[in-house]
């Protein structure tokens, strides 16, 4: 397996891998429309000063993860995704994607992550707590934190 950053190129890819694990896995109520970011990586994601990761077997994309800098010590997990036949500890993927992230984090001088999700995605919830996340409060929440519409729990990390 390999991880690298990822911009436009993979858009195709990148908006296959994610709606179908929203829409036809989760039944999340989510669309292209409501999700304007994965046409347009490279300003959304890098132009902040956020990343957008992927990791390929075999020349496939088969996960996703995503930066959000919304403030100069302070970003936001998005697009965690991981293709259904490659999840689980016996892979990884999940987390060297987090791994991936966090050290591009620490590289950048970001101290905390915050993230949004939806509760029906329990077993991402346990990862995240599994990997020292805590729930926090939708209030608790820095001010200019950006919010997708459908998420309902929210969990922060502060960096070491």
């Amino acid at each position: 397996m390999q991880i690298q950053p990822i911009q436009n190129e993979y858009e195709t890819e990148i908006v296959d891998l994610i709606l179908n694990i929203q829409q036809k896995e989760f039944n999340v109520p989510i669309t292209l429309e409501d999700q304007p970011d994965l046409l347009n990586i490279k300003n959304f994601y890098y132009q902040s000063g956020g990343c957008f990761l992927g990791a390929f077997i075999d020349g496939k994309l088969v996960g996703t993860i995503a930066l959000v800098k919304f403030s100069p010590e302070a970003g936001a997990i998005r697009k965690m995704f991981v293709r259904k036949e490659f999840r689980g500890k016996e892979f990884g993927i999940a987390k060297q994607l987090l791994e991936q992230l966090i050290a591009f984090c620490n590289q950048n001088g970001i101290k905390n992550l915050y993230l949004g999700t939806v509760a029906i995605l329990e077993a991402a919830l346990r990862f995240y707590e599994k990997n020292d996340f805590n729930r926090i409060a939708k209030e608790a929440l820095p001010e200019n934190f950006p919010l997708m519409k459908p998420d309902n729990v929210f969990c922060h990390l502060a960096l070491k």
